[in-house]
């Protein structure tokens, strides 16, 4: 780690541990390189940064054997072409910046320091690391998440903690995307997306729903995508004429944002979406282990066949069902289907609450396993 010039980008929403990640890399590397740091929430440090480029890389490349920290660095309009800049002088430089994205950092990013930067998402806390804090199962699945989460006792506290991240979500990180007018259209969407997490969505449908054209509709969801607060999960049409190609299923980033959304913060045996809530879950533990060879899908044909996920890894399909209870005999229909229109695929998976052990259903291999082990 480190062997050079480097500039790694930490990425994700707000308050997913990106500043407290920088804090612990500062003590690492604090005995051997020289250490700046800037957040550009900071005025002082966003005056810094107004300078002209040819004053900061004089500024910034003064010194070798430096490590550079800009904290929301989504802030700095010029950052690619700076970074770019000081990567090139071949000084033993490094960079870690972190931001929430936004539309225009992703297009920098892409054109400009391509081959130069590593960007490492950052996610919530997944369920392997909150059971390390003692927590459990119920309370994760309603909470969700988020690392701050962890060291806040009452039930009170933890919603409001988790309401205000949603309204400075909004208040800031919007407002600088959207039209001020808009932001009530803007909400509506995000509701709507929290009530109809999972289920299968088209853009004409929800542009119907919540009177508005396509287009902005389009928008709205490339701006949650692109800030990483909803994921938008694809249809898997490989083979048959009668699959789905044009649909989408989107899910929040964390469960307690999206319950904080819904104003309900019940356990999930007490609710009526306590499948979708389940589903969200598996489907979040899965995408934080997603590699540069998997790709994640989910299944779906004109007659209503479905199967929740499909794990696509080097090209090879596993498809995942998710049931809260299943007791039955057989494996459920269209896991089956799926396995006989796709026989490259090795087994298929059911995650659900207390069974977890594999069976041979004719020629075919299902997999169950209990919720607090989401492996494929």
């Amino acid at each position: 780690c480190f062997s050079g010039p480097e500039i790694l980008v930490l990425l994700g929403a707000h308050q997913v541990g990106k500043s407290t990640l920088m804090e612990d890399l500062e003590f690492e590397f604090m005995d051997s390189l020289k250490i700046r740091k800037f957040n550009l929430e900071f005025p002082d440090d966003l005056l810094f940064f107004s300078k002209s480029e040819v004053e900061l890389f004089t500024e910034l490349t003064s010194e070798s054997d430096v490590l550079i920290f800009i904290d929301e660095f989504h802030y700095l309009k010029n950052a690619s072409k700076i970074f770019k800049s000081i990567f090139d002088l071949k000084k033993n430089i490094k960079i870690i910046a972190s931001g929430s994205s936004s539309l225009e950092i992703h297009k920098h990013l892409k054109e400009s320091l391509a081959g130069r930067q590593k960007i490492i998402k950052i996610h919530p806390l997944s369920w392997n690391e909150w059971k390390q804090t003692g927590g459990n199962l119920e309370e994760f699945l309603t909470m969700g998440g988020m690392p701050g989460l962890v060291h806040i006792k009452d039930r009170d506290e933890k919603i409001e903690y988790l309401s205000q991240i949603v309204q400075t979500y909004i208040l800031k990180d919007i407002k600088g995307l959207i039209k001020e007018e808009n932001v009530r259209a803007f909400n509506h969407i995000l509701f709507f997306l929290a009530e109809n997490q999972g289920q299968i969505i088209s853009t004409s449908s929800m542009a119907n729903e919540v009177r508005m054209t396509s287009k902005s509709i389009d928008n709205y969801l490339n701006i949650l995508e692109q800030t990483y607060v909803v994921y938008g999960l694809h249809s898997y049409s490989n083979k048959l004429s009668n699959e789905l190609k044009k649909s989408n299923k989107y899910y929040f980033y964390d469960n307690g944002i999206r319950n904080s959304l819904l104003k309900n913060f019940k356990l999930p045996s007490e609710r009526k979406d306590k499948g979708f809530i389940h589903e969200s879950y598996v489907f979040l533990e899965l995408h934080k282990k997603l590699k540069a060879n998997i790709e994640l899908r989910f299944w779906r044909t004109k007659q209503g066949d479905e199967v929740d996920f499909v794990w696509i890894e080097d090209l090879v399909p596993i498809p995942i069902e998710v049931k809260s209870q299943y007791q039955k005999s057989i494996p459920p229909k269209s896991l089956v289907k799926f396995m006989k229109n796709y026989p490259e695929a090795p087994y298929g998976m059911v995650f659900n609450e207390n069974r977890n052990e594999d069976v041979t259903y004719k020629e075919y291999i299902i997999k169950y396993r209990t919720f607090d082990k989401i492996e494929v």
